[in-house]
Order: structure tokens, then C-alpha cells, then sequence
């Protein structure tokens, strides 16, 4: 069969092809978790390496969608969405707290104190290698899912032993860059972005229910402040099979 599913294909394949007709057959619909590793192996007379490269076969192909320590899942069809990066929010249009302009959901996050920063992020920081700082870890959701990842990275020596040190505690929690450094009377006037297109490593496809190796466009966030320093610097990581990224840049006037 042109699936894969004859006895000469791999035992991967075969395991793909009969967990794929289980699902056009309706066993299993949208949205129903798949039995455990252990079982469809039981099932299907193969080992639980065979069951996992079958399953990351049928991610691939938008079959089925893992969601981390809860298990496989039929793929519900996923609604393609559109992230607009669009002008930074003036005082009309409050920031939304860290979620990238355009979005629109919810976000979790995870915050950790003194980590030093790497070569790479120190140098769009314009601070040492192993600077320590801030770093947070967003995962932001769609109905309740993760669609996109973030990690946040702040110099200690702007943030340290202020009320706003932590992103998502304390009396700003989730008010966003811009706000909290202006409680420190630090005001952010530019912001960069950098896109380039990136395949998903196996811990951020976990979080994210797709492919390892899937295509993704990594943007690499800086907010700079008055004088030109940077404060902040993120990368945001977009499946690429979930959103389109259109940027809307305003022309001055003919002749001016």
C-alpha cells in the first residue's frame, strides 16, 4: 500500500498506517486521547519504540497532537491563525502584559532568579556572558493549549531588588515590559525583531503537541529604552504550520 502498510514496510510504518485507518474508521474521532504506548504495542504486537515513531510520523502529518504529561490525542483540525506585528500600544491601546502584539489568549509562565546569561543572549544584551539575570519561560494558549513559546531574558542590574524584579509576580505581574520598567522610570522608546525560520528541538514539540524537527519561525525580541540600552530581549517561537506573521509598516507621507 502507498501508505507504508505492506509487510515490507518498516514495523513504524505499519503501526502508523493501522493507527491512521483506526481513525478514518472512526475508532477513535477528534479529540479522543489514544490508548497508551504500552497498550496499542499490545495491540498491534510491537514495542513501544515502534508505537512512539509511529505516533511522531502521524504529529507530522497533523494526525494526532501530543500534549505533555497528558498523552496523544486525535488532532482536532486546527483553525489557522494570523499574528500581526503591528506598532508597539500607545496609551489608546494598553499593552496586553508579555504576550507578543496581536496575540490573543492566555499565557503561562515560570520565572527564575541570578541565571547567567548565555554568550548569545548576552551579546544582544549588550552585557558580559554570564550576566546574571532574570529569565522567564512563557508558554502562551489558545483554548487552553500551548500555540507558542517564549523565553524572556532580563539584566539583573536593571530589574534586581525592585518591585518589578519578577515579570509575573508582584504588584505588576503580567503588566508587560514597557509598564514595569517605567516604574523605574525607564522609558522604552524602540523594540527590534529578528525572524528566521528554525526547526522545533523534541522538549519545545512536547510543549507544543507537534513534530520534533517541525518548521518554526523563531523571532528574537529587544526592547531598548531611551538611550538606546537594550532591556529586555526575548525569543518567541511560532509553529509555522498554526500562524501566519504579517508585519504592517507605516510609510511616511509622499514628500516628506
Amino acid at each position: 500500500m502507498a501508505d507504508g502498510s505492506s509487510d515490507t514496510a518498516a514495523p513504524y510504518l505499519r503501526a502508523a498506517a493501522v493507527i491512521q485507518e483506526r481513525i478514518t474508521g472512526g475508532t477513535w474521532a477528534p479529540g479522543d486521547r489514544l490508548p497508551s504506548r504500552t497498550e496499542l504495542g499490545r495491540q498491534l504486537a510491537v514495542g513501544e519504540n515502534v508505537i512512539r515513531r509511529a505516533q511522531e510520523l502521524l504529529i507530522s502529518r497533523g494526525v494526532l497532537e501530543g500534549r505533555p504529561g497528558a498523552g496523544t490525542y486525535v488532532r482536532t483540525p486546527f483553525e489557522r491563525r494570523t499574528l500581526p506585528r503591528i506598532p508597539q500600544p500607545g496609551p489608546a491601546q494598553p499593552a496586553r502584559g508579555p504576550a507578543p502584539a496581536g496575540f490573543t489568549g492566555t499565557w503561562e509562565a515560570d520565572s527564575a532568579a541570578k541565571v547567567p546569561a548565555p554568550p548569545q543572549i548576552a551579546a544582544r544584551l549588550r552585557v558580559e556572558a554570564g550576566e546574571l539575570c532574570v529569565r522567564t519561560a512563557y508558554e502562551f494558549l489558545t483554548d487552553r493549549l500551548p500555540v507558542m513559546l517564549c523565553t524572556s531574558w532580563e539584566p539583573m542590574t536593571v530589574t534586581g531588588g525592585t518591585l518589578v524584579v519578577l515579570p509575573e509576580g508582584g504588584p505588576y505581574a503580567g503588566h508587560g515590559v514597557t509598564a514595569r520598567m517605567a516604574q523605574l522610570g525607564i522609558t522604552v522608546t524602540r523594540v527590534t525583531e529578528r525572524p528566521r525560520p528554525v526547526h522545533v528541538g523534541r522538549d519545545q514539540a512536547q510543549l507544543l503537541g507537534i513534530a520534533a524537527g517541525a518548521q518554526a519561525t523563531l523571532i528574537e525580541r529587544t526592547h531598548h529604552d531611551s538611550t538606546g540600552r537594550p532591556v529586555e530581549t526575548a525569543d518567541l517561537l511560532v509553529p509555522a504550520d498554526r500562524w501566519d506573521i504579517t508585519y504592517d509598516i507605516t510609510l511616511p507621507a509622499h514628500g516628506t
